[in-house]
């Protein structure tokens, strides 16, 4: 993963380079399909994701819980706040997303608090909005 390139995703938007190129190495790209089943709603939590291009829809049961484009993560809530998968997430077109392991997230969340506090604050309101 080219660390330059996070400074265009919000999550990261206020680290150093030196903190970018911590993470880059944390991180894997992977380029998806349409239609590519991201995460099942129930199932054990065992990486993070962020968009980087195309989109996604988040769906819990037979709810639709919000649109995911460029920039937008998932996969922190059952890593952080439930061990499960609370939401089912879908490609809705191609897409590029950045995806790293719940240990190497854990390592994130540990070492570079102004992340750890965006990410705790999704949590609240996202476990808000489906409560």
């Amino acid at each position: 993963m080219d660390a330059a390139r996070l400074r265009s995703i919000p999550l990261f938007a206020a680290l150093d380079d030196k903190q970018r190129k911590v993470l880059a190495a944390w991180m894997d790209e992977v380029d998806l399909p349409a239609g590519k089943r991201l995460m099942g709603e129930g199932t054990f939590a065992y990486e993070f994701a962020i968009l980087e291009s195309g989109t996604a829809s988040v769906v819990a049961g037979d709810r639709k819980l919000r649109d995911l484009g460029p920039g937008d993560f998932f996969g922190e809530i059952g890593l952080l706040a439930s061990e499960r998968r609370t939401a089912s997430v879908e490609t809705t077109s191609p897409a590029r997303a950045i995806v790293m392991t719940g240990a190497n997230f854990r390592a994130m969340v540990r070492e570079l608090p102004q992340v750890a506090e965006r990410v705790q604050r999704a949590i609240e309101e996202r476990i808000g909005r489906t409560a």
